[in-house]
């Protein structure tokens, strides 16, 4: 009896070890040391984002967040989440995107649907890409998505797949969906000659995210964001897609979260000359009356970026409007064109007061 008792201790004993060894790496949260590693971890799953192996519930310290305006990336929904270390948090910037510690972590999945107009209804991830924040700067990691929804790989020169869905217009489409390769993360995310992230500025953080908190107010709360004023004091992003603001407004808000990014002094495009942010004040400096720095197919037939009243003669419309390659913009992240992007800025250049020459 006491071999047999002693037996059984022995087998649970190595039952427990067993199961230790083989649990998932993300049963344990996140893991500073994957985090931080000189190479990025194999799998998704090694960092301890999600408790599940599906990366759609998030452990304790990661936080779902969303933006007012999202960069159209050819009509993919996108999950966000930030994890920032313990006692840590990111320091409030009025017109930049947020200061965020070493050791923080941006999460963005993008996924579809066979139907876009209902999003979450046998949604499929395809890639999710981190933006790691170490101590020599910030670096981006693309992830992509097995078959059977179970892990995400690292995948550092990218992938193209073809994806069948029906758009938000009702329209039947087949995308061309690209998954950027590692190089091609810093076309997008250049600040200089370092990487920064887009889309976590205060202004387009400001209103109520997935807790149905006012997102300034959440984080601050959280202890995750220092120094940031009253969230009323805080500049707010015009959302593109509210009618009560002015089109201006819309539109410079779209085109500042779609292509001031590059289109900035220290972006990819500086030396175009067109620089797209919302502080721009210059109308010449969004495009009105501007002649492109270099002619060319880009150009079309049209004289300048922006001619007032004439949105078939404005070369940011024509470039918004085709599929081209070496014409589109943006050039990376799309295949197909964002319809509602570009009725919105063709009504706002139709309602500027025609200039004559």
């Amino acid at each position: 009896m006491l071999a047999d008792s002693l037996v059984r201790r022995l087998l649970a004993s190595f039952v427990l070890v067993w199961i230790s060894g083989c649990a998932p790496a993300h049963r344990d949260g996140p893991r500073l040391e994957t985090i931080l590693a000189e190479s990025p971890a194999e799998r998704l799953s090694d960092y301890g984002f999600f408790s599940d192996e599906a990366g759609r519930e998030p452990v304790d310290g990661v936080l779902a967040y969303d933006l007012i305006n999202p960069l159209f990336s050819d009509y993919a929904s996108k999950h966000r989440y930030v994890f920032i270390p313990a006692g840590q948090a990111a320091t409030y910037r009025p017109d930049e995107v947020l200061d965020f510690p070493v050791g923080s972590v941006l999460i963005k999945t993008f996924a579809f649907a066979p139907d876009m107009r209902a999003p979450e209804v046998g949604e499929r991830l395809v890639e999710t890409r981190l933006l790691i924040r170490t101590k020599e700067g910030w670096k981006a990691y693309p992830y992509v998505w097995n078959a059977d929804q179970s892990e995400a790989f690292y995948a550092p020169v990218g992938m193209r797949t073809s994806i069948k869905t029906v758009i938000p217009s009702g329209d039947a489409v087949e995308l061309q969906y690209a998954v950027p390769n590692q190089n091609q993360c810093k076309t997008c995310h250049q600040a200089g000659q370092a990487l920064s992230p887009i889309g976590p500025t205060a202004r387009n953080l400001n209103h109520d995210g997935p807790s149905g908190i006012n997102q300034i107010v959440d984080w601050t709360t959280r202890g995750v964001l220092a120094g940031a004023p009253a969230a009323e004091a805080v500049p707010a992003a015009a959302d593109a897609a509210d009618t009560t603001r002015s089109v201006e407004e819309r539109a410079r808000a779209y085109l500042d979260i779609n292509c001031s990014h590059c289109h900035k002094a220290d972006g990819g495009a500086s030396n175009s000359g067109l620089f797209l942010r919302w502080t721009e004040v210059d109308p010449v400096g969004w495009g009105v009356r501007k002649h492109p720095t270099a002619a060319g197919r880009g150009a079309g037939q049209s004289r300048f970026v922006i001619e007032p009243g004439r949105p078939d003669e404005s070369i940011l419309l024509y470039r918004m409007e085709s599929t081209e390659p070496g014409v589109l913009m943006p050039e990376l992240g799309r295949s197909v064109v964002d319809e509602t992007g570009v009725r919105l800025v063709r009504e706002w250049i139709a309602s500027m007061p025609a200039l004559s020459d």
